[in-house]
């Protein structure tokens, strides 16, 4: 169910993106003679969630995109692209209340993420610096084994690890970047913020706990390969 809502939002985003894309284009063949390009990514990703209420642990996944490049103005361009990222990240948790057995529970997050960048060019089609907003939409922090569902979240009583799953579904990231390459073919690292709390749905879940907050903290280091 939640895939078909996430395919219609997608969709339906996509296709704006995709009318301004269009509009950006013919203004900027109109204006310039440079080129815009279509790229095909992918890489791998560090996940974590920034929080005082969880004790966590980043781990590594992957993500794949496609992306819009073209030029503004001089040493300007601006990158349009939508990627589906799968990302990983562990909980600390015990079999009961502070004690018996402690283990890291692995959580799975599947996101798409629409967004809008900026860049500079340092050396012309070879090195550019990027940022700008990104729009996530996630799935829940799935429980990989739900045999541990039962364990007491790490400095809590009553929290169970199953009960964290449903978290915000829509949050705004920051974004940061730098890539660097041939004209066809770059290498790139970018670092993401959630500026918003996606942990804020946990608080209205009746909860032990009623003021959770958390904020994405995504590394990607990947290719892209532009036509």
């Amino acid at each position: 169910m939640f895939l078909k809502t996430l395919i219609l939002k997608i969709n339906y985003f996509f296709l704006i993106l995709f009318t301004f894309i269009l509009s950006f284009q013919a203004y900027s063949q109109r204006n310039y003679n440079e080129f815009n390009v279509i790229g095909v990514s992918a890489g791998l990703t560090l996940y974590d969630i920034k929080t005082d209420d969880l004790s966590t642990q980043s781990k590594e996944s992957f993500m794949f995109g496609l992306q819009i490049r073209g030029n503004v103005y001089n040493n300007f361009d601006m990158m349009y692209g939508v990627a589906f990222y799968d990302t990983n990240i562990s909980v600390l948790a015990n079999s009961v209340p502070e004690g018996g057995t402690q283990r890291e529970l692995n959580y799975n997050i599947q996101s798409a993420q629409i967004s809008v960048l900026w860049g500079y060019k340092i050396i012309r089609e070879h090195l550019s610096i990027e940022a700008g907003p990104v729009l996530n939409i996630n799935g829940r922090l799935t429980l990989k084994d739900t045999q541990y569902e039962n364990y007491i979240i790490d400095g809590y009583d009553t929290l169970r690890a199953i009960e964290l799953e449903d978290i915000s579904k829509v949050n705004f990231h920051l974004a940061a970047g730098v890539t660097a390459g041939f004209r066809n073919f770059r290498v790139f690292g970018q670092y993401q913020y959630g500026v918003t709390n996606m942990l804020s749905k946990l608080n209205s879940s009746n909860l032990e706990y009623k003021d959770f907050k958390g904020n994405a903290n995504l590394i990607t280091v990947g290719v892209t390969a532009y036509f």
